[in-house]
């Protein structure tokens, strides 16, 4: 099975997520998209996250209604700061049977090059590329990777940090996420300080 694996903290997971997530499902050669939640991205502040559990429990209810898109924890048990290529091993340890790609928005393709063992990643693993609005066109000679696949998304520009922001501020963000997370959030009185 071939299996995209879209990371993110999903501090909260919202609608631009899902859309991302769905259009793979169906629009590539993709067979399932595991929303790998992070516990601690190495260029972010840990301290502006909520706890783990919080934000694993929202991708559950965000994606239950999808037969295609599951939410993971394999990072949680991984040592942190965690990079990519280190949960790789460990998931083509743990099912062998799988194939598992990479998804990423162009932002991401651009700065590819900084990351670790990234060399590793496009000589092991197909990545599934969407448009970004605010992002460079990729070096060229990367788009022609075989390993690199761009994919021809919609523009989503919605941003968790947004989110957290009118939450703070008492505004509506209702639409921007998916009901059972904007309820999940709204009883916990998350991002309200």
């Amino acid at each position: 099975m071939k299996i995209g694996l879209y990371f993110g903290t999903f501090n909260p997971i919202h609608a631009g997520h899902l859309i991302i997530a769905n259009h793979m499902a169906e629009h590539s050669d993709l067979d399932q998209i595991w929303m790998v939640v992070t516990p601690h991205n190495p260029h972010k502040k840990k301290s502006t996250l909520l706890d783990d559990r919080h934000r694993l429990q929202m991708v559950h209810l965000a994606t239950e209604d999808y037969d295609t898109i599951r939410p993971s924890d394999i990072e949680f048990s991984l040592p942190q700061p965690n990079y990519t290529v280190n949960t790789l091993v460990h998931l083509l340890e743990k099912y062998p049977m799988h194939q598992f790609s990479l998804i990423m928005g162009e932002d991401n393709l651009n700065s590819l090059h900084k990351w670790k063992n990234y060399e590793v990643l496009l000589a092991n693993h197909d990545i599934y590329v969407y448009p970004r609005i605010n992002s460079a066109v990729a070096d060229a000679t990367l788009l022609a990777n075989p390993k690199i696949h761009r994919i021809e998304a919609p523009v989503i520009e919605i941003s968790s940090t947004f989110i957290r922001n009118n939450i703070k501020q008492g505004k509506n963000v209702q639409p921007l996420l998916p009901q059972k997370v904007w309820a999940y959030i709204d009883h916990n009185l998350f991002y309200k300080k």
